[in-house]
């Protein structure tokens, strides 16, 4: 072999070699352009879905929205701004019990399957009136939701007729149903509504039961709790009449037994 071929092929096999190492540089180049633009991506990725996330959490439930609806549907036999009055009586009662309680309330639970009877005798004898507000306070204190949806199925039974209502509030605290206050049964529609088949009003009743799963007044329920939490009450059971408390004697808690609650409301009505 000459010495001129031996140059020329060192010479090609430089050329070869060069031409090699650039592509192999310009591959290295695009690999990592692609490293950066999927890092760029899977940045914008995470920051989006974190953006997302705090727009989810931001954005507000269902509670809270219809908390904020102007145009509230309200029950039947409902009076006032927003259908929150809500009272219970013969017209020639001359005087009226105010009632504040919360659903989920355990001492409620308690008044209610001792005196709420004699209550229901006294309103059906013509006694007095009740004027019922209910309130929420206890999902904020617990983070739940059923306060205010048996507070909505009430307003179902009450679309249907004032001793629905009675009958249906009886229930919900009676010992059968009412669940501990760290349960949050009422937060479900279908144990509201087994509540309901021991009522015969609203047993089987298709209306009743379309307004508590469409939740047709969960607003009226927000308006109605937006009412005690105005009220200057800040405990449940209260009772109220001529704006005074009645309460047993000797306390300022409401009267838990019959004894104790004809006492204070004999009274209240003489007073």
């Amino acid at each position: 072999m000459s010495k001129r071929n031996t140059q020329a092929n060192k010479a090609a096999a430089r050329e070869r070699l060069r031409q090699e190492r650039e592509r192999q540089a310009k591959k290295d180049k695009v690999r990592r352009q692609l490293v950066v633009i999927g890092s760029g991506i899977a940045v914008l990725a995470v920051a989006g879905g974190i953006g997302f996330g705090i727009m989810q959490a931001n954005k507000p439930g269902h509670w809270e929205s219809v908390a904020e609806e102007s145009n509230v549907t309200a029950p039947k036999n409902t009076s006032g701004k927003n259908g929150t009055t809500v009272v219970i009586g013969k017209d020639s009662a001359k005087k009226t019990l105010e009632l504040y309680e919360d659903s989920r309330c355990p001492v409620c639970a308690t008044f209610e399957q001792a005196v709420g009877e004699t209550v229901d005798k006294d309103v059906e004898a013509g006694k007095y009136k009740i004027k019922y507000v209910g309130a929420t306070f206890i999902d904020d204190a617990t983070n739940g939701e059923g306060s205010k949806n048996a507070l909505s199925a009430l307003g179902a039974a009450l679309n249907v007729s004032p001793d629905a209502f009675l009958a249906y509030k009886t229930a919900l605290y009676s010992a059968e149903f009412h669940p501990e206050e760290n349960d949050d049964k009422f937060a479900k529609d279908s144990y509201l509504l087994d509540v309901a088949d021991s009522v015969p009003a609203l047993k089987s009743n298709a209306e009743f039961k379309k307004n508590v799963e469409d939740g047709t007044f969960d607003a009226w329920a927000m308006k109605m709790s937006e009412t005690f939490d105005k009220s200057g009450v800040n405990g449940t059971p209260t009772l109220k009449m001529d704006g005074k408390k009645v309460t047993a004697e000797g306390s300022d808690n409401a009267p838990m037994t019959v004894q104790e609650f004809s006492t204070a409301i004999d009274k209240a009505l003489a007073g």
